[in-house]
């Protein structure tokens, strides 16, 4: 269950961020299960009305136990197709891969029918692998999950990042990064991410967060309101609001 919504702080003085939702829960177990319920709901919503739906998941430890949680919904698994909101330059085999983490936590139980969609393939270099990625990507989305990091960052979108005009103003779906110089994106610099275009064929927007500081953090991206030292600001353009379920 939720527990009443409550606003993360916001200075008056400042402009307020893009639309969001803020769903506080009580503990971690409380924050797992009601986020995989909203997601699974917005997935029953789309299969209703499709013959498949899409789904774009982030990698992290953070959303792990919610994709565990979410593989037990009894959804018609096999119309799912499983897409990765960014990727680091590694085979899906490789256990530091976001592919890897999502076949291992949500494709499994139910949800094992599911067909994931990898954004790297042997073989493939970068530029083939964009060009698979955008081939497939305009198409709507159920959901895009997304997490953040303690710099702001989201996807594989760092703060103040070279090119970070290029990748905003790019009209495809995933773009190649390099976040060479950008602590959060530690060894793995190439990367691929979807940008606010590919973001924009999703009907609904989750973000994912725990903790006191990812709390601060995001109220400090709200404040400030520059999406390029808080990337994070990204998931609240356009009309969709943004879902935030945040825990201790």
């Amino acid at each position: 269950m939720l527990d009443d919504p409550t606003p993360v702080p916001h200075d008056p003085a400042q402009p307020q961020a893009a639309p969001y939702r803020w769903h506080e829960h009580r503990n971690a177990d409380a924050w797992v299960w009601a986020c995989a319920v909203a997601i699974a709901a917005e997935l029953r919503r789309d299969l209703a009305r499709r013959p498949r739906s899409r789904l774009l998941l982030s990698g992290g430890t953070t959303p792990a136990p919610v994709y565990r949680a979410l593989a037990r919904a009894p959804l018609e698994w096999a119309r799912v197709d499983v897409a990765l909101v960014d990727e680091r330059w590694l085979q899906p085999s490789d256990s530091d891969s976001n592919a890897w983490l999502v076949k291992q936590n949500l494709l499994r139980d139910n949800a094992a029918m599911a067909r994931l969609e990898s954004l790297t393939r042997p073989g493939h270099g970068m530029e083939e692998a964009v060009a698979f990625a955008n081939a497939h990507a305009r198409q709507s989305a159920a959901a895009a999950v997304l997490g953040m990091g303690e710099d702001g960052h989201t996807a594989s979108l760092f703060p103040n990042m070279a090119a970070f005009d290029r990748v905003l103003a790019s009209k495809q779906p995933y773009v190649a990064i390099d976040a060479g110089g950008q602590p959060g994106a530690k060894q793995w610099r190439k990367r691929i991410s979807l940008t606010p275009n590919g973001l924009a064929y999703a009907q609904s927007r989750f973000l994912l967060i725990q903790g006191k500081a990812k709390l601060e953090v995001f109220a400090q991206a709200l404040a400030d309101g520059d999406p390029k030292r808080w990337p994070v600001l990204l998931a609240m353009q356009g009309e969709v609001p943004l879902d935030v379920h945040w825990c201790p």
